[in-house]
């Protein structure tokens, strides 16, 4: 295959034309990735599994999810801001059973730098509306008396 070496050149507007027209798709495409990614993130973190395994284990959300509970859907979205570095965790994600639906949250707060979380809401809001609290049914902080001591 040969070319002429006297043939004409290409646009320089038409590639930039195209250009310009597919940068908004990349840049969508861009930004929808990573927010997957974070949520993913979120979504495989230890405190989505320790609540999850916690609703599970719970006898109200026994009594109205059923059993088998996880995720509501199938690529889960994980709401709220999960940032263990300043003391915040305020996260929803919707749950099912065999019963029913519903949205769980689940909000902690440290108050100071070096404490402990301490676990402000924890609730699961029905389908049909009605918010059960499901912090009321713990008579103890689980994770109270669980500090890891330096050996001597």
């Amino acid at each position: 295959m040969t070319r002429r070496s006297d043939r004409a050149l290409p646009n320089i507007q038409s590639a930039r034309k195209l250009w310009l027209k597919t940068l908004p798709i990349f840049l969508s495409i861009l930004t929808l990735s990573a927010f997957a990614i974070f949520n993913y993130q979120k979504s495989s973190s230890s405190i989505v599994n320790a609540t999850l395994y916690a609703l599970r284990t719970s006898e109200t959300g026994k009594r109205e999810l059923g059993e088998q509970i996880y995720f509501r859907d199938k690529f889960p979205w994980i709401w709220g801001e999960m940032n263990q570095l300043h003391g915040r965790i305020d996260i929803s994600f919707g749950v099912k059973g065999t019963k029913g639906k519903g949205m769980m949250k689940f909000k902690s707060v440290r108050k100071t730098r070096m404490g402990f979380f301490e676990t402000v809401e924890w609730s699961l809001e029905m389908e049909d509306g009605r918010k059960l609290q499901l912090l009321d049914e713990v008579t103890d902080d689980t994770f109270k008396h669980t500090a890891l001591k330096a050996e001597s």
